[in-house]
């Protein structure tokens, strides 16, 4: 349950008067049982860019469902229609204790901002646009198990230093961001892929780690469309790079327990001198189905189009699909199996063409080991929500 305290006073030294306000404190706790075939180490340059001897893995794993976090958001009404808003949020691993994203404290979000009927401005840590645009239209909606989030939107997601305009107007929704630094970096995992990303914000250098998108979503009735971009200006050698993506999607409900969606992703990546390091088409469908008042299915399929990568055009195009069953016990509890099968990649996709950017960020390898062309994961798991 989430607790909820009301009636903070914006009271200064001087004896200003009070101002309605509220905080909230929230949370997911997920944890789960994982078996995984054919895993393999993700290529460094420690172990020659080679993923080596595939191994079986059984495992408990923080976040299959949602991602275990904590959290509080905050609200104070300003008057006049105006209001600020805050959310301090940190990821956490359940299985160790130890906090995700870095060892951030608020690796997920943190910011703050002001809110009106125009619209809302926040500034900090936050979802880039892109991201928030697709979440209403992807079956799986993020789930952390075998999403391949990162091929999807990219793995600077979550951007440092931006200030993001979000507004809702009717059936549209738009929103727009600028980040000065996205604090982003993927080391190399392929002798004809560089490292790329870092910290930004550096004087003199205004492009350096700099990142930008917009996205617009429109729902009439039982139809939603989406479009969306997103560029990326990370760091790479004494320059910087360009990484683009643009998505189109649409999604379909039925009723109030069948939904099906799907769309088309375009993805381009450049060295700074222009060389092509990454050009792929990735495109996904699927379904959510809510069998009963306590049981829901997700269905979900991913296909890779790799035109190039690292100058080669030899790179058997990835696909996945993915199934989750979900019972809810109460209703902040529940729990779940999800399963993924993939070909020509690991789980989540993961391979050079996003530079292992899941195995790296979940600390579990979803590497395909050499020689392997398919991966198969199943895991079994509860959630909490408070």
């Amino acid at each position: 349950m989430r607790k909820t305290i009301f009636g903070f006073a914006a009271v200064c030294a001087c004896g200003a008067a009070e101002a309605q306000s509220s905080v909230t404190l929230y949370g997911v706790i997920d944890t789960n049982i994982e078996y995984v075939n054919k895993v393999g180490e993700v290529p460094r340059s420690t172990n020659n860019f080679n993923s080596g001897q595939g191994q079986k893995v059984f495992r408990e794993n923080a976040g299959g469902y949602s991602g275990s976090r904590w959290g509080l958001r905050g609200t104070e009404d300003l008057g006049g229609g105006l209001k600020a808003v805050f959310v301090l949020e940190g990821g956490f691993n359940s299985d160790t204790g130890t906090m995700q994203q870095g060892g951030r404290v608020f690796g997920r979000q943190a910011f703050v901002g002001l809110g009106s009927r125009m619209g809302q401005i926040t500034v900090g840590r936050q979802y880039h646009s892109l991201f928030s645009t697709i979440a209403n239209f992807i079956p799986a909606r993020y789930a952390t198990q075998y999403e391949p989030t990162a091929l999807i939107v990219g793995p600077n997601f979550r951007e440092d230093n931006t200030v993001k305009y979000t507004g809702a107007f009717g059936p549209l929704t738009a929103s727009a961001h600028w980040s000065f630094g996205v604090g982003t970096s993927l080391p190399q995992v392929s002798p004809t892929i560089p490292a790329a990303g870092g910290t930004g914000e550096v004087p003199g250098q205004f492009r350096r780690d700099t990142g930008y998108g917009a996205g617009l979503n429109y729902v009439i009735g039982p139809v939603g469309f989406g479009i969306g971009y997103d560029q990326w200006n990370p760091t790479i050698g004494t320059g910087n790079g360009t990484f683009r993506k643009a998505a189109v999607m649409a999604n379909y409900a039925f009723n109030s327990t069948a939904k099906v969606m799907g769309g088309y992703r375009w993805g381009q990546n450049k060295a700074p001198d222009g060389t092509l390091l990454l050009r792929d088409d990735f495109y996904w469908i699927g379904g959510q189905y809510q069998a009963t008042a306590n049981i829901d299915f997700t269905l979900e399929y991913n296909y890779q189009n790799v035109k190039s990568i690292g100058g080669s055009s030899n790179f058997a195009n990835p696909w996945q699909i993915a199934l989750i069953a979900d019972y809810r016990i109460s209703k902040r509890t529940d729990i779940y199996l999800t399963t993924a099968y993939s070909r020509n990649a690991g789980l989540t996709l993961d391979s050079a063409a996003n530079n292992y950017a899941s195995s790296l960020a979940l600390g579990n390898s979803y590497t395909l080991a050499s020689g392997q062309t398919s991966m198969f994961g199943a895991a079994m798991g509860i959630r909490h929500v408070f």
